[in-house]
């Protein structure tokens, strides 16, 4: 008889998991700081986000620690790439932004894992939630790329998602890099140049035709990333320690 949590996992699992999400909530409120930084980027006041980065010599720690908060925090991604890219320059700030978001995309995952499923069927309910489950596993990695490049999607969501449905880690790592690369490369850019903002910048353009083409492939591609292993056995549920 399973006598895990009902999300599956163990519970030591679940244990570690909220006591690391309980610690980075009791940091962020404890932290003025933080909290102000949090508050700001919440209520989509990203002048007063970049404010909150540059006026403090922990910066850099406040991205990341703002990148965390996003695991139970959903709000914009983007706000706080633009921030980092004003405060720091595309140079320093997108790699800071870029790390920042892997580490707490693999937070999410963790959730995912040890005790989010029976949340996500309450709020997207579970027939719904296994169509994603099974979408997840026919499309592979095209699909966890696809899901990266679409801005309206809350970053820690995948995580959340993949996490519960046993995509395998290194699999979730390498496809959040790749994925995630165009949109926070293009808004820590645009951050960067707020500045001198010009209308005429070519690579504001070419970064957002980018953008747009690769959304367009990927739309392309799925359908056959996912026809192509309609023929095979569903796939169940991976274990962890397997690798794409």
């Amino acid at each position: 008889m399973h006598s895990g949590p009902p999300g599956g996992g163990t519970w030591t699992g679940v244990a570690v998991t909220v006591a690391g999400v309980l610690v980075g909530v009791a940091v962020a409120l404890a932290v003025p700081s933080l909290r102000d930084a949090v508050g700001d980027a919440i209520h989509g006041n990203t002048a007063q986000v970049r404010e909150d980065l540059s006026g403090s010599v922990s910066g850099p720690l406040l991205v990341f620690w703002l990148a965390m908060v996003h695991v139970v925090v959903w709000y914009p991604a983007e706000i706080l790439d633009a921030a980092s890219g004003y405060v720091f320059g595309f140079g320093a700030g997108f790699p800071l932004v870029m790390g920042s978001w892997i580490v707490s995309g693999l937070a999410a995952y963790a959730v995912g894992r040890h005790f989010a499923r029976p949340l996500l069927y309450r709020v997207a309910g579970e027939e719904r939630f296994k169509r994603a489950e099974d979408l997840i596993h026919r499309g592979g990695a095209i699909a966890l790329i696809g899901g990266r490049l679409i801005p309206i999607v809350p970053f820690s969501l995948m995580g959340y998602v993949c996490g519960a449905a046993r995509v395998p880690l290194f699999r979730f790592t390498w496809t959040t890099a790749v994925g995630y690369v165009p949109i926070t490369a293009y808004f820590t850019y645009l951050g960067s140049k707020l500045e001198g903002f010009s209308a005429q910048d070519p690579i504001l353009w070419i970064g957002g035709v980018g953008l747009l083409l690769c959304m367009l492939l990927v739309r392309f591609l799925m359908p056959r990333a996912t026809g192509n292993r309609d023929q095979g056995p569903k796939p169940e549920a991976q274990p962890e320690a397997e690798k794409s």
